[in-house]
């Protein structure tokens, strides 16, 4: 059972209309290294986990994923919601609006939907959490993309947020790692 406080993680702001930063934003939504693709990933591996601890972390952290969707989606909303057409065009997404409009759909940055083939839960412990933290290197790693094509101040201390709370995972996943690798040896399987 969560609870769900209704309020973002971290605080979104925009400086103003941006259709162009938001269609590179959305990767991060619907992309394969996104915060849709995370939550999933993490919510169906932790059924297979041997230990509790590593259960509980990708709960921890897939729910936190969810929370991410939030925060990007807020942003993408807030930086297309009221750009003028002739904006919108100019970033090359009218062809999301015709199908889309203003709504928020999983798509990366090129609107090529989400697709179940960007994550993996393979059912061995170790080569999931392996997965896992190259999963959130990848995150940070768009974050980062996302943060040189920022011109907006705002939208880049939310985008540096998420990139650090990427790091903070993969800290927490190399943790659980050495967890499995105790308990595989003590215990000879898993």
């Amino acid at each position: 059972m969560w609870l769900y406080e209704k309020k973002l993680q971290y605080p979104v702001r925009v400086s103003g209309s941006n259709p162009g930063l938001a269609k590179n934003i959305i990767t991060q939504y619907g992309g394969p290294d996104g915060e849709l693709a995370a939550s999933l990933r993490y919510l169906t591996q932790r059924y297979t986990m041997p230990i509790p601890q590593a259960k509980a972390i990708l709960t921890d952290i897939g729910t936190e994923e969810l929370a991410h969707m939030e925060i990007v989606a807020a942003l993408v909303y807030n930086l297309i919601k009221n750009a003028p057409i002739a904006e919108i065009k100019k970033a090359g997404l009218d062809g999301y609006y015709a199908d889309h409009d203003r709504a928020l759909y999983f798509v990366n940055a090129e609107g090529a939907p989400w697709t179940a083939s960007y994550i993996q839960s393979k059912g061995d412990p170790i080569t999931d959490i392996y997965e896992d933290m190259a999963a959130e290197q990848k995150a940070r790693s768009t974050y980062e993309y996302l943060i040189n094509l920022s011109d907006d101040p705002y939208v880049t201390d939310v985008l540096r947020f998420l990139r650090e709370r990427e790091v903070v995972h993969f800290q927490r996943f190399g943790e659980t790692l050495e967890l499995l690798y105790e308990h595989r040896d003590k215990k000879k399987y898993y």
